[in-house]
């Protein structure tokens, strides 16, 4: 049954990703409506008693849920519908992750009771800099738009859209407050998975690749932000942080497990 609730999320977030902008009001309720059903889903999919269901597809899907929910509320406080055409899509790809690749079951009997905490946190950690890396894309398109005259060809939908982006400098302060937070939740994931990793995951902590691009990733965006507050970092140096932060990001779990899950068909939590 989850499976065609995903299906039908998937066409609804495709539905709303390319809707002309004037339909504010059908993009606003199929994305509510696409949400819920993604959202009731995943629910039904990962949680079963005294079990959590991991893995890469479902881990992403619920980035995605998530990352939806935060382009939704921050087009209320500005005008950023440009931005559902890059996230409604990787959206709907990543809402029938979870049917694709199931991942594997996780007794949650002996777990300390801070591992749904500890998956939870992630979980607001890679969706809010998600968001920021899809805000940081939108940047650079409109930075590029700047400095380019537009031709007939480029008067669609999407470049008025992009025309009628807030400022700049007003994206720029959106993109900083989404990496502050983002940072914050990353930093409580790390914190947690090597303070308590015998508690969480009954077993000690371990240098392995996904530490080791956590932490880099990590290190990226703590850098960004002190760049930013003592050497006034911005422009495309901070798009170039988020944006390779992010893709190292990717790389510490979703890569890392895509690869062990798919590739070479082992399970780990």
């Amino acid at each position: 049954m989850q499976t065609y609730f995903f299906i039908l999320a998937a066409l609804l977030y495709l539905g709303c990703a390319f809707l002309p902008s004037e339909r504010r009001l059908p993009i606003s309720i199929g994305t509510v409506a696409g949400w819920l059903l993604h959202g009731g889903a995943l629910m039904a999919d990962m949680f079963a008693p005294e079990a959590v269901r991991v893995g890469f597809g479902v881990m992403l899907s619920a980035t995605l849920w998530v990352s939806v929910a935060a382009y939704w509320l921050e087009n209320r406080n500005f005008s950023l519908d440009s931005l559902r055409v890059l996230v409604l899509p990787v959206a709907a790809v990543a809402v029938i992750l979870p049917s694709v690749f199931p991942g594997n079951m996780v007794a949650l009997t002996g777990k300390s009771d801070w591992f749904l905490w500890h998956i939870a946190i992630s979980i607001l950690a890679y969706s809010t800099l998600t968001i920021a890396a899809f805000h940081a894309v939108l940047m650079v398109l409109q930075e590029s738009r700047l400095h380019t005259r537009p031709g007939p060809a480029q008067s669609g939908w999407f470049s008025m859209a992009l025309d009628r982006l807030p400022a700049l400098l007003t994206m720029e302060k959106i993109l900083f407050r989404l990496i502050a937070f983002g940072f914050i939740l990353l930093t409580l994931t790390v914190l947690s998975g090597v303070v308590f990793s015998e508690q969480l995951f009954d077993k000690a902590f371990r240098w392995d690749h996904k530490t080791i691009f956590t932490l880099l990733s990590w290190g990226l965006f703590g850098l960004l932000l002190a760049g930013r507050k003592w050497q006034g970092w911005r422009g495309r140096t901070a798009l170039s942080f988020t944006l390779t932060g992010f893709a190292v990001l990717l790389l510490a779990y979703v890569g890392s497990r895509f690869v062990l899950e798919v590739v070479l068909h082992r399970i780990l939590v």
